[in-house]
């Protein structure tokens, strides 16, 4: 449920999410691995749907600390007007760079990444078989730190990520959201944990004058299955 508050020129919408992932890393050798990551994202408590995504791609490791990836990802989105039911597909290559790095008990990681993205134009709940193209760039930072002696008790986790986007159809919001997250990562198995938290979204839609602020409850699961020859 959304709730829009209006200041000057200045309309602000506000949303609640339940947001559920698992994001993998499947080393087929050495050096290189599948990433594989399934997003499900839904309105208030699992409500309503609000979107599905799947990216797929190859990473290669170059050695502990930086690893370089590419690949595809597609999102099918529920409308959010009143009344309309067809959904919108965007399709989206990507490009990232992530470096980790640990100073004492902090663990830090970093990614860019490079976005191109194809977005359904939808106009009165009807596909018009039009596209709408843009880049975006992605940079999110990550801190880790264990509060606890004891290594299987939870991790307190802090992040950041700003998103802006380039196109000719993007001429108010080059800046399009930033999220930022609170919460703990806790370790399941050696290859298997999850972070569980808060998330807040503060995005700016297309006119410019219009954002959305989300409060997102997040659970995302990380697996990372190393390679092991023979």
């Amino acid at each position: 449920m959304a709730t829009a508050a209006q200041a000057s020129s200045k309309t602000i919408t506000r949303n609640t999410y339940s947001w559920v992932s698992i994001n993998s890393n499947l080393f087929v050798s050495k050096k290189y691995f599948i990433m594989a990551d399934v997003h499900v994202r839904e309105n208030n408590f699992f409500a309503s749907n609000s979107f599905v995504f799947g990216r797929l791609g190859l990473g290669y490791q170059i050695n502990n600390n930086l690893s370089v990836a590419a690949g595809y990802g597609n999102l099918s989105a529920t409308p959010t007007t009143a009344g309309w039911t067809t959904r919108a597909d965007e399709s989206r290559l990507f490009e990232q760079v992530q470096v980790s790095s640990v100073f004492k008990k902090l663990k830090t990681v970093q990614k860019i990444r490079a976005e191109q993205r194809w977005q359904q134009v939808i106009v009165n709940d009807a596909k018009t078989g039009a596209q709408k193209f843009t880049n975006r760039l992605r940079y999110a930072v990550s801190f880790m730190y264990p509060v606890f002696k004891k290594e299987h008790l939870p991790q307190l986790v802090l992040a950041d990520e700003c998103m802006l986007q380039f196109g000719k159809s993007v001429v108010y919001n080059t800046f399009d959201q930033n999220r930022v997250f609170i919460g703990i990562n806790q370790k399941i198995t050696t290859h298997l944990s999850f972070d569980a938290g808060y998330m807040r979204i503060f995005q700016q839609k297309n006119n410019g004058s219009s954002y959305n602020k989300s409060d997102v409850c997040r659970l995302f699961f990380y697996y990372n299955l190393p390679y092991k020859k023979g």
